[in-house]
């Protein structure tokens, strides 16, 4: 990096369109023309609204700033909500569909271009999204406190390509938003089972009978399960939950 290179905070949106090699070899007239629409109709005038700005547009993938995570994330979720009805009309195997990726991060500005892992990670959760949903690293859904409301679902920690740590990831799609809204009040939602096999690290006991050393017990049954973590084909039972 060279010096006096300007650098500030701020929200990253990355959004692509799942799918889009498959329909632009289907009919590319038609593609283009419905992935026109929906930028000049929908999503510019909604990241206008939003206080954002496009930082560049590659084929049909967007790279998006805006100053706050509260501002991206409802711009993020206007427009999948927006899409979602417009795709009412469309025939299943010609809709667009987008995935969008929002992180709080550093940035580095290079002309009206931004660099850096705050925008390495936004293309991440982008790629790991739900088709038609929204993923926000950690720190940008800590960021949002009680300032949006939305219930985002914890999708754990993810070690994604090119990352060196770990990113804590949580998830909003439509379907889950409306499958939210029915429910009656004060009730329980039932959680969804893992397709995936599960590992329960139960607490080692203290053999020593050293009180003291109960730390150590402790500490080798947290080691394990981050460990296990790391493994993406497990599903990995949370601390608070083995050790209850």
């Amino acid at each position: 990096m060279t010096a006096g290179t300007q650098r500030r905070l701020a929200a990253i949106v990355s959004a692509d369109v799942v799918g889009y090699s498959r329909l632009i070899g289907a009919d590319e007239a038609t593609t283009l023309a419905a992935l026109r629409a929906h930028r000049s109709e929908l999503i510019e005038p909604l990241i206008a609204d939003h206080g954002g700005r496009i930082v560049k547009a590659m084929g049909d993938g967007l790279l998006l700033e805006f100053p706050s995570v509260v501002g991206a994330v409802n711009c993020s979720i206007a427009v999948q909500l927006g899409i979602a009805g417009r795709n009412e009309t469309v025939d299943k195997d010609r809709r667009l569909t987008f995935r969008i990726g929002v992180n709080l991060g550093d940035i580095a500005i290079d002309g009206d271009d931004i660099h850096g892992d705050g925008v390495n990670v936004a293309a991440r959760l982008q790629e790991a999204c739900e088709p038609g949903g929204l993923a926000l690293s950690g720190v940008a859904h800590e960021s949002l406190g009680n300032l949006v409301d939305v219930r985002f679902s914890d999708a754990g920690r993810r070690q994604f390509k090119n990352i060196a740590r770990e990113v804590q990831v949580w998830t909003w799609s439509p379907a889950a938003a409306a499958a939210a809204a029915a429910e009656p009040a004060g009730a329980e939602v039932p959680l969804a089972l893992p397709d995936k096999p599960s590992i329960a690290v139960l607490p080692f006991d203290n053999m020593s009978g050293d009180p003291e050393q109960e730390y150590f017990s402790d500490g080798m049954t947290e080691d394990i399960i981050t460990a296990l973590a790391k493994f993406r084909w497990f599903f990995v039972i949370a601390r608070n939950s083995s050790f209850n």
